[in-house]
């Protein structure tokens, strides 16, 4: 079993202050590890176990962390950890030396050297470095949590990703994931002729989603700014400017609760392309969800706890309507004033305020009905007109708009449209979401002159959609909770 400081039974303190007395002993003998800038690696570890055939015989040099140590008299077998994965190192006192080998003997898990040697396999068939010689390259002066047990508390987990990413490998794995998958999304938009831009996070005005932003002062300018909550405005600005086809990964920022879906701050995706429309947009959501899972898992069917969702057939298309009328039994299309909207929610003990009209019931009723059958890959279409204030009507029933979201597993993962660029038109939903904030709706949009001059001046037909990237993480690496995704989740602090 490996050996570890948590298993003694001296006091942390003295244990701490040994890694100390053992770093001033190196410092005084000239050997600070913390002045050595460089250390030449030839090969991450993973390479040296999958291209062994090439390797046995050869020398190489590897750096990482001490994860473990075994042996003891004139052999070491310690276990070597870097970001790709681990190899055993084998130190042995006749290679390395009679000088240095008990000095290296004291050397600590947790610590990061860099060892040399050659590649070879044991008589157990591990492949290993015999190491001719080793460099103490950073001197732990922690002690990581007992390996056997691992570090189990969540809270310290979110709070402490660095000693997580040391300790849990299926930590590390998921945000590796994490960056292909973005790296896979940048690749697919640049092959298909879209820019990647980068817009304003302070804004004067946080339009383009329905939720609370922050409110911060810039004191050069005696200004109140707002974090951004949506990429949405700023990109259609740069549609009007002409560039056609662009995107933005970047964090927003909305003022809401923390749960397993939510975080304060969070990494979304938006794009917009001019000369299509909301089924332009499906095709390319679909394409693109296929292309990200079979790129970064090999497999276009996705496990999230145990149910297995197949992106390799045609995704489901149904309007929120047809949805509400599958699962709650409620056909909207019969219900034909607010008065018989709320006597329906009354009667099913739906939910809504006095502000609410016939097609925010409808919204309410599709979430408490319909989201949570969503589990395959599904287009929701053609939203009520009240609840999608910067969307296009459909031509044949004004009361509904070119708008669908997409869902997997219950969860609403991206939220698209055909974009509104009839200027009147939308100069009109402005005010409509003007007087829903002053009956109280702190998510309600206000009017954005700056953009109402751009559409004024005018903006092709666009389809446009905007992708939560975190619970595209989610579900790609079969994480529980949103912060399992994010390195550093929002977390209350320690002393409230």
């Amino acid at each position: 079993m490996a050996q570890n400081e948590n298993t003694n039974q001296q006091p942390v303190s003295e244990l701490l202050q040994i890694r100390r007395d053992k770093l001033a002993l190196l410092q005084e003998a000239g050997r600070d590890p913390f002045k050595i800038t460089v250390y030449d690696r030839t090969h991450a570890t993973n390479k040296v176990v999958e291209d062994f055939d090439n390797l046995e015989g050869k020398t190489v040099s590897v750096a990482g962390r001490v994860m473990a140590k075994r042996g003891m008299g004139k052999m070491l077998f310690w276990d070597l950890a870097d970001r790709d994965g681990k190899i055993q190192i084998v130190i042995r006192k006749d290679v390395i030396g009679e000088e240095l080998f008990p000095e290296i003997k004291k050397y600590d898990i947790g610590d990061i050297i860099g060892a040399e040697g050659e590649v070879f396999k044991t008589q157990t068939g591990e492949v290993s470095v015999r190491a001719n010689s080793i460099t103490l390259l950073s001197k732990s002066l922690q002690i990581l949590p007992e390996k056997f047990h691992g570090l189990v508390d969540t809270d310290t987990r979110y709070r402490q990703r660095y000693i997580d990413l040391i300790m849990n490998d299926e930590v590390k794995d998921t945000f590796l994931k994490r960056s292909k998958i973005i790296s896979a999304i940048r690749s697919y938009l640049n092959e298909r002729d879209f820019l990647e831009v980068e817009t304003p996070m302070l804004v004067s005005n946080a339009g383009g989603a329905a939720a609370r932003p922050f409110e911060t002062h810039f004191n050069a300018l005696g200004e109140d700014f707002k974090l951004r909550i949506s990429l949405e405005l700023y990109l259609k600005r740069l549609i009007v400017g002409g560039l056609e086809r662009v995107y933005e990964i970047g964090r927003v920022f909305r003022n809401e609760g923390l749960d397993t879906r939510h975080n304060p701050e969070f990494t979304l995706m938006e794009l917009y392309q001019a000369y299509t429309d909301y089924h332009g947009m499906m095709d390319l959501t679909e394409d693109l969800y296929r292309h990200v899972a079979q790129t970064v898992l090999g497999t276009t069917t996705i496990t999230y706890n145990g149910v297995e969702m197949d992106l390799s057939k045609p995704f489901e298309r149904i309007t929120m309507v047809d949805a509400v009328k599958k699962y709650a039994g409620v056909d909207f299309n019969e219900i034909n004033t607010l008065e018989e909207a709320r006597a329906i929610a009354d009667k099913h003990h739906v939910e809504y305020e006095d502000r609410h009209k016939k097609g925010d019931i409808l919204s309410l009723f599709f979430e408490e009905f319909a989201e949570e059958h969503l589990i395959q890959p599904t287009f929701v279409m053609d939203h009520p007109i009240e609840i999608s204030p910067l969307t296009k009507k459909k031509p044949e029933n004004p009361d509904y708009v070119e708008r669908f979201e997409f869902f997997m597993n219950g969860w609403e993962m991206a939220n698209a449209y055909s974009e509104l660029n009839d200027p009147i038109d939308q100069r009109e939903r402005f005010k409509a979401q003007e007087e829903l904030l002053s009956l109280g709706d702190e998510e309600a949009n206000t009017t954005d002159e700056d953009f109402m001059y751009a559409l004024e001046l005018g903006m092709p037909p666009t389809g446009g959609i905007g992708f939560g990237i975190d619970r595209m993480c989610m579900l790609m690496t079969d994480s529980a909770a949103i912060r399992d995704v994010l390195l550093f989740p929002t977390m209350k602090p320690l002393d409230k």
